[in-house]
């Protein structure tokens, strides 16, 4: 089959600005990535182990390996179609324009705005031991980031990119002063068997659910790698840089997510990581920066988390209006998420949009509303897109395809079943936020059907 249905965008003649590098690349998925969830998101990694210190790595690298496995097949599809919107174009062409709509919805009226709103929340909730802000104090402080940021980001890419690479810088600062004064201060020897550490007996079946169950929760430190598709029509030299810059952030943010929580192993004993825990005290990163630095720990650990937030959160703001924009040149969404500023060349409108529904989330919804959203969904929609990969192959055979998968068609099938597998074990251990996951998409099909009316409509009176 030719390459019919596809529409061919040369980088020279897009209406965006190519501005992003490969540092920015890197930059903007390793900003959206690490985030607060370094410090405390391995204490539920634990709980899902039995509390195996050797079973949490290796979650740990399981969940960086799929995520890497999948961002080598998102780079694949971005390589070869480097257009604005990412994982919605990818959708429409492979399957059907319904599809990459849903994905699109479900991040516009949650998951997206959700995630900006669940991140400018918790940036001043961090705040709150030291300088006492109230919840309407969190709340003015959150809106004020989000608006502040939006209008950074409606002034063009370059400036939002370059905000993107010194924050990422900022953030990685203090994460690797943690992390080798544990290294090479810490005086423990941790146990890395594989066994849980609780005295449970699991088989071999018991093991592998527990493995993904746990794998889950790495998943949401490693959320992210798929949005800078989604900006690839603005990148210098994409069909190069885009896949480069996805090997480097996931393969980076692997080795740092695996070596920061074996440096906690390092620092703090078994039996008080357990304690610790059980308690409620899940923040396992700022133990152990107080017990190497003392109280500046404390401010060490406050700092880094503030800034891996400020970065993730203008990562998000950048990335997301894009998918909008895509779904709205595809005819199914507001016209005026389409268009582009005359000046800056960014989807202003789009911008604006998911601004207002972020504010409206922070104003009628608290933290742990926020952070439960959506989970099933986006890996839902992301096994679609690997399995896009072999569509793409089979539908648009001559297309051309600067980057290739790497052992294909063998590593698109594994990376499939590893996702589908998490899937299902994801509806058996927390079916509600599968069910979630299935409801926005679903009322999100009687939102493109009116949409499709309104463009048949319109073909009719051209």
């Amino acid at each position: 089959m030719s390459n019919e249905g596809i529409k061919s965008v040369e980088p020279s003649k897009s209406e965006f600005k190519q501005e992003i590098g490969i540092f920015g690349g890197v930059s903007i998925i390793g900003g959206i990535m690490i985030g607060s969830g370094i410090f405390y998101l391995g204490s539920y990694v634990l709980l899902r182990t039995g509390m195996s210190l050797g079973l949490a790595l290796l979650c740990w690298i399981v969940g960086g390996i799929v995520s890497l496995l999948g961002g080598l097949c998102f780079a694949e599809l971005g390589a070869s179609r480097p257009v604005a919107g990412g994982m919605v174009v990818y959708l429409n062409e492979a399957y059907h324009p319904i599809v990459g709509f849903l994905f699109g919805f479900a991040s516009w009226l949650i998951s997206g705005a959700g995630s900006i709103a669940a991140i400018a929340v918790a940036l001043p909730t961090a705040l709150r031991s030291f300088f006492g802000v109230s919840d309407m104090g969190v709340k003015v402080i959150a809106i004020a980031l989000i608006v502040a940021l939006t209008v950074y980001n409606y002034l063009g890419v370059k400036k939002a990119s370059i905000l993107q690479n010194v924050s990422m810088v900022a953030k990685l600062i203090p994460i690797a002063i943690i992390m080798f004064g544990a290294l090479m201060f810490g005086n423990q020897s941790p146990d890395l068997s594989l066994a849980p550490a609780d005295g449970s007996s699991v088989g071999f079946t018991g093991m592998i659910g527990m493995i993904a169950f746990a794998t889950v929760a790495t998943l949401w430190a490693y959320e992210g790698w798929t949005n800078l598709n989604t900006v690839a029509e603005e990148m210098k030299n994409p069909k190069k840089n885009l896949p480069l810059s996805i090997v480097i952030a996931i393969g980076g943010i692997l080795v740092i997510y695996t070596l920061f929580n074996y440096s906690i192993y390092r620092v703090i004993p078994h039996t008080e990581i357990v304690t610790m825990i059980n308690g409620g005290n899940y923040y396992l990163g700022t133990e152990v920066a107080k017990r190497i630095f003392g109280n500046v720990g404390g401010t060490i650990v406050l700092v880094g988390m503030i800034i891996s937030m400020f970065g993730s959160l203008n990562g998000m703001i950048l990335a997301f209006p894009r998918t909008y924009y895509a779904m709205a040149k595809e005819g199914h969404f507001f016209k005026s998420y389409g268009k582009l500023h005359p000046k800056y060349k960014v989807p202003h409108v789009s911008i604006i949009g998911q601004c207002v529904i972020s504010v409206a989330l922070v104003l009628f919804r608290n933290l742990d509303q926020l952070t439960s959203m959506v989970v099933f969904s986006g890996m839902l929609f992301n096994v679609l897109v690997v399995v896009a990969v072999l569509i793409y192959r089979k539908k648009y055979p001559d297309l051309e395809r600067p980057y290739k998968m790497w052992g294909y068609p063998v590593t698109v099938i594994i990376t499939i079943l590893i996702f589908a597998g998490l899937m299902i074990n994801t509806f058996i251990e927390d079916p509600v936020t599968a069910l979630i996951g299935f409801i926005v998409p679903a009322f999100g099909c009687l939102v493109y059907l009116y949409f499709d009316k309104q463009l048949k409509k319109e073909g009719r009176a051209n």
